[in-house]
């Protein structure tokens, strides 16, 4: 599947928004199938370099090209850390979209453990701890580069304590994801 595509889609679905106009989902599907099949995405909003919406999918449960459509809706007019992204905002945004492998859980003893095991810039993170749970795409590593610094934000953003969180021994899954950007 084209790369151009996928983003294509996401680009349409926000400016549908603006313009009160309809994806031809059923034209879309007819010319690519593969739309059809079950995917899990995350799209990324960025201005000037700086996250402007993320919102996605953990798990595959709409075709590939709902899954597009929704999230890149969500992650402009929906994602609670900002405002709904204005028309003339939308010119100057970057669209990224992380296509994501099924979570494996990952089986860890303890905290040393668990850094052997875990990837930086390969895998992305669900951490999950009672009703807390928060995920990090595979790119954060990026801007946190820090094993421990990684996972006090991780668990800041659960709602859970940055200090002595992995103490409590949270179950922890591990993605990987084809960027497209």
């Amino acid at each position: 599947m084209k790369k151009e595509l996928l983003l294509s889609i996401a680009s349409e679905a926000i400016q549908s928004r603006f313009d009160n106009t309809v994806i031809d989902i059923a034209a879309l599907i007819q010319a690519h199938p593969e739309l059809k099949k079950l995917g899990a995405v995350f799209v990324t909003l960025k201005q000037d370099g700086n996250l402007r919406g993320c919102i996605g999918s953990l798990v595959a449960h709409r075709s590939l090209l709902d899954d597009v459509i929704q999230n890149a809706k969500a992650a402009a007019f929906g994602d609670p850390r900002f405002p709904p992204l204005l028309e003339e905002e939308f010119e100057h945004t970057d669209i990224e979209i992380s296509l994501l492998s099924t979570p494996q859980e990952l089986h860890y003893t303890d905290r040393e453990d668990l850094k052997r095991k875990i990837r930086p810039q390969i895998d992305g993170v669900v951490l999950k701890l009672g009703f807390n749970q928060a995920t990090f795409l595979p790119q954060v590593w990026e801007d946190l580069p820090d094993f421990d610094l990684f996972f006090a934000h991780l668990c800041q953003k659960a709602g859970l304590r940055a200090s002595g969180c992995l103490e409590s021994h949270p179950s922890i899954s591990t993605y990987q994801v084809e960027r497209i950007e």
